[in-house]
């Protein structure tokens, strides 16, 4: 594709049918007066702490809104986490992962203390990145987690496209250089990595898969990105594009489990501006959507998950998509 073609991408996304407005409108029954599917949390395998929205980045279509103005979600503190952390170890959860989102998590100077804790306690932790200036701030303190703890540590790169006229689309101008430049710092040091990109650019899964591992090659990143575990592709979001709701029936129709579902195995933290304590929130995709707050502590939000959302559909269900190492 060109790098004109690249320019009127985002002005052709926008075509998408909109959304019925009488569509996730009850959290109990779809539009049609089905019965709204649900998932129950089986078991808290992966833990995801929001860090805080702000971001060096205003990318064109970030699910979370990140930038280098939105606060809407604090800086989580170092203390917050441990509480979290200090949960799981005194009622026994069998969770496995932290995962650390944003904004850009490596904005957040706690970042590193939140990454040691959980490290010490052996999890594995998987921290999203767009490995631009923030990440290679921390690089001193990175190089010394990853000489004490390996591969327990990984870094996931978010690289929209293998070429760098449509990654600069989402990113911005200018962003491809540096990201490059952060993915180089983590290659030659021998950090465990992953990269993350996107499926909207119009190529099959297979093409997209080829391009990537190109550019691997070039970059000497020892990933195959043929295998979903080291490059994830993530299926665009757009919360006012129409999408099926999903109904109790559709796992059957599907073939879908809900125990295969994000919301079945993780929860995430976030911190809200100006709010006394972190709440726990559904999923990564829903920071802001009250209705997927469930309560103050990994106990409180235990409970089922009602699909009452565009993204659980798209993303998840018909996506087949999730954010944690797999």
């Amino acid at each position: 594709m060109t790098a004109t073609a690249a320019a009127a991408l985002p002005a052709a996304l926008t075509r998408a049918k909109p959304l019925d407005p009488a569509k996730f409108r009850d959290p109990d029954v779809t539009a049609r007066g089905e019965r709204r599917a649900s998932v129950a949390l089986t078991a808290l395998r992966t833990l995801w702490l929001n860090t805080g929205t702000l971001c060096n980045l205003a990318c064109r279509n970030c699910y979370i809104e990140s930038s280098p103005t939105n606060d809407r979600l604090a800086y989580l503190s170092a203390a917050e986490a441990r509480g979290f952390l200090d949960e799981i170890a005194a009622t026994g959860l069998p969770t496995e992962e932290i995962g650390f989102t944003g904004g850009e998590p490596f904005m957040n100077p706690d970042l590193p203390a939140m990454l040691e804790d959980a490290l010490a306690r052996g999890f594995r932790v998987l921290v999203l990145t767009n490995a631009m200036r923030p990440m290679l701030k921390q690089a001193e303190a990175l190089l010394g987690l990853n000489a004490r703890f390996g591969a327990q540590l990984t870094l996931r790169v978010s690289i929209d496209h293998y070429a760098e006229a449509l990654h600069q689309v989402e990113r911005g101008p200018r962003s491809w250089g540096p990201t490059m430049q952060g993915l180089d710092f983590l290659v030659r040091h021998g950090f465990s990595v992953r990269v993350a990109g996107r499926t909207v650019w119009g190529e099959d899964e297979a093409a997209l898969r080829q391009g990537y591992q190109r550019l691997f090659d070039q970059r000497g990143v020892k990933l195959d990105a043929g295998d979903p575990a080291h490059l994830v592709l993530f299926p665009e979001m757009d919360a006012g594009a129409d999408v099926p709701e999903i109904t109790t029936a559709c796992w059957g129709i599907l073939g879908r489990s809900p125990d295969a579902m994000m919301c079945a195995s993780a929860r995430m933290v976030v911190k809200r501006k100006d709010a006394e304590r972190p709440a726990v929130v559904a999923c990564t995709l829903l920071p802001y959507d009250r209705q997927f707050e469930l309560g103050a502590t990994l106990a409180e939000a235990a409970g089922a998950v009602k699909l009452n959302h565009p993204h659980c559909a798209k993303f998840c269900v018909l996506g087949g998509a999730s954010c944690s190492a797999g």
